[in-house]
């Protein structure tokens, strides 16, 4: 193959949900890079493909990104993982860069790719899009995410402040992503708007521990994971 790097989006767990061509070109692959949030935790990403790994033959690399609302001073982490995996692509190594979801959805490649603009433009970068988490959730949960002419807005519900009353307030379908966090908050905001028996909790789509709640007054701490959103459906 071209050296290049190919983002990979995997899905959002169930490694039945991995596209075909995502899956053949992380077997083809000479250098396969996980992005993990902590580097005492296992990547999600690489147990999804961890089947398609031929450890013998790949060279396997972790990546460290952590995952804060507030990125500043992390930008020269960001450049220094672009700078090591263009230096596997000058070398004429296909690097492929795995990721939960879709690579251009909320992704933690988002911080590669635009470093790998800015520092190696001349480098090939292509995309495999992958089966998000919010459709899953939605077919999970019985929920169409738009008919019509219906508005449909995703945001994080964790860096919605003032503006989220009017968000719920003006669109038909609305995906609340990080749920966890401000669990508590976002409940009551449903329920003042006469919005919470239109919204339902789902967590770890695809993964252990997968559920759905249609009712959020059943939603306990036990139940909130990183991994989780609300989908509100008027």
């Amino acid at each position: 193959m071209q050296p290049r790097v190919i983002a990979v989006g995997v899905g959002p767990g169930d490694p039945e949900l991995l596209t075909l061509k995502g899956a053949r070109l992380i077997r083809e692959a000479d250098v396969v890079v996980t992005p993990v949030s902590d580097p005492k935790k296992s990547s999600i990403a690489q147990s999804i493909v961890k089947q398609l790994l031929d450890p013998v033959r790949q060279q396997l690399v972790t990546h460290v990104f952590p995952m804060k609302k507030d990125q500043s001073g992390l930008e020269e982490d960001w450049a220094a993982s672009a700078r090591e995996v263009a230096e596997y692509v000058l070398q004429g190594k296909t690097v492929a860069f795995i990721t939960i979801g879709d690579p251009f959805l909320y992704s933690t490649f988002l911080y590669m790719y635009h470093q790998l603009q800015k520092l190696h433009p001349e480098i090939p970068v292509e995309i495999v899009s992958g089966v998000s988490s919010i459709n899953t959730a939605a077919a999970l949960a019985g929920l169409p995410l738009g008919l019509s002419d219906e508005r449909l807005a995703i945001l994080p519900a964790t860096y919605e402040e003032g503006d989220l009353a009017r968000t719920l307030e003006e669109f038909d379908t609305i995906v609340l992503m990080k749920v966890h966090r401000v669990f508590g908050r976002i409940r009551l905001l449903l329920e003042k708007l006469g919005l919470k028996d239109k919204a339902v909790y789902v967590r770890r789509v695809g993964l252990p521990g997968e559920a759905v709640f249609h009712d959020l007054d059943l939603v306990t701490e036990d139940d909130l994971n990183y991994l989780s959103m609300i989908i509100v459906k008027k």
